[in-house]
């Protein structure tokens, strides 16, 4: 998987000519620094430095070529795969559906009123047709298709420009299996077909398999600033488990959860969800949390994730609190951690294209059980969003397949290696220990690859 990286310079050259359809001008594309370029890896930096963040102009500037790109490329392509001719799109403000919103430039923070979006492929190898049936342009990543002057019903414009391209199939986001696919609400359904003639009324299909298809699909701009997307979660990680976070015996663990918040908006960067930071104790069952002051001893958890450059992470690691004397991990601790990393081999050598995600997590567990482990898998897509469209591996309370999972899981996709094994430790007296683990990886098709290394070590922390 090496191979598919690129360097900034290359991805500079790959996507500036993405700017054709964007009003930036020729020079603005040479003033745009390259984003950081950092090669996959296997095993995951100790204590990472943390990549520079892009101003918020540059982000702009680089999530609109990505997006211009993405447009480009990936929408002929799936409706081409999945034989659809028309595919049509609506949000409103402030109730943007997942798609649309991941179709809205970089300026675009909502909607704005009725946002509608057409896809139409003529075929026979012409380009696909990107129309905006709304008051507002997007950034001219859309053409403008409706003058409210000349009609001022918005839904009749609609009909009338499926009318003029006749498609056979017209593909709306309906699903009751995944919300990524279920953005068309009951009330815009019956103003389009009241609008619409009966006959094309009949063409109408779900769009659930396009709408998932686009969210979970990677092109390589972005593949190839992912995983300096997620040094910047780890190297973050790295500064909340050390002591220039925590004081044992003073901090707790919701103290390292509120830093992890006050950082990331020193920084101008947004988490994704509410972290979390957790401790396991030697004589106490299952996971502290709160105001529980942090002691030697203690074996730390925490689940992190970073919306940057509107990729997302999701990373849980774990640490140790060294006690007096010590100078690593009891070695239970550290099998229990090396157990965990055997669980996410054995998951990832059962990844194929085509192969549903229930079929991973049955020959998975067969296998770890096999060896004598004690897993729980709940692997999930990563990308446009933290727990991603695509094919679920497992859930927490179900390790026995669901009716998502039978989704294929295809190339080109981001990955959330979320699982975990429990292990008897001998020196916490035999306790049973919930050995967490999140890394983010890539599927080619081939092969899968971690973004930015896994953790193969426990973190340590001095308690003196």
């Amino acid at each position: 998987m090496v191979r598919r990286s690129v360097r900034g310079g290359q991805l500079l050259a790959m996507t500036a000519g993405l700017f054709c359809c964007l009003p930036v001008s020729p020079l603005a594309v040479a003033q745009i620094p390259s984003p950081p370029i950092l090669e996959m890896r296997d095993t995951e930096l100790a204590a990472p430095e943390m990549p520079p963040v892009l101003p918020l102009r540059d982000q702009a500037l680089l999530i609109d070529r990505i997006l211009a790109e993405r447009l480009d490329t990936v929408i002929p392509r799936i409706m081409r795969e999945q034989d659809i001719d028309l595919w049509l799109l609506m949000a409103r403000e402030y109730f943007e559906e997942p798609v649309v919103a991941s179709m809205l430039d970089a300026r675009s923070m909502a909607a704005r009123r009725r946002t509608i979006l057409i896809f139409f492929d003529p075929g026979e190898g012409q380009p696909v047709e990107r129309l905006t049936v709304s008051r507002y342009g997007l950034a001219g990543l859309f053409e403008p298709a409706w003058n409210p002057d000349e009609e001022s019903d918005q839904w009749q414009a609609v009909a009338d420009i499926i009318a003029q391209r006749e498609p056979a199939s017209i593909a709306i986001n309906t699903s009751d299996r995944t919300a990524f696919g279920d953005g068309m609400t009951l009330s815009q359904y019956q103003s389009l077909t009241d609008a619409l003639p009966d006959v094309y009324e009949a063409r109408i299909v779900s769009g659930e398999t396009l709408a998932v298809r686009w969210l979970e699909t990677r092109i390589q701009a972005e593949t190839a600033i992912y995983p300096a997307v997620v040094r910047t979660a780890h190297a973050l990680i790295a500064r909340a488990l050390s002591n220039e976070v925590i004081t044992p015996g003073e901090t707790t663990s919701d103290d390292v959860v509120w830093w992890y918040r006050q950082e990331l908006s020193r920084l101008g960067l947004q988490p994704w969800f509410h972290p979390s930071v957790a401790i396991q104790r030697a004589g106490h069952d299952g996971m502290l949390r709160g105001d529980t002051v942090i002691q030697a001893g203690d074996l730390l958890w925490t689940d992190f994730g970073i919306t940057y450059l509107r990729l997302n992470t999701d990373t849980q690691h774990l640490a140790y609190v060294l006690g007096p004397g010590e100078s690593e991990a009891p070695e239970g601790l550290r099998r229990g951690l090396a157990a965990t990393n055997r669980v996410q081999d054995i998951l990832i050598s059962h990844f194929e294209t085509g192969r549903s995600g229930n079929e991973v997590l049955r020959l998975a567990r067969e296998e770890a059980i096999a060896e004598g482990l004690n897993p729980s898998i709940y692997t999930h897509p990563i990308g446009l969003h933290g727990h991603g469209a695509g094919a679920p591996i497992g859930f927490w309370d179900n390790q026995n397949g669901d009716p998502r999972g039978e989704y294929p899981i295809y190339p080109d996709t981001a990955w959330s290696i979320e699982l975990t094994s429990y292990s008897s430790v001998p020196e916490w007296g035999g306790q049973v220990v919930d050995f967490r683990s999140e890394e983010n990886a890539f599927f080619d098709g081939e092969s899968i690859r971690f973004l930015d290394g896994r953790q193969t070590e426990l973190t340590l922390i001095a308690s003196e």
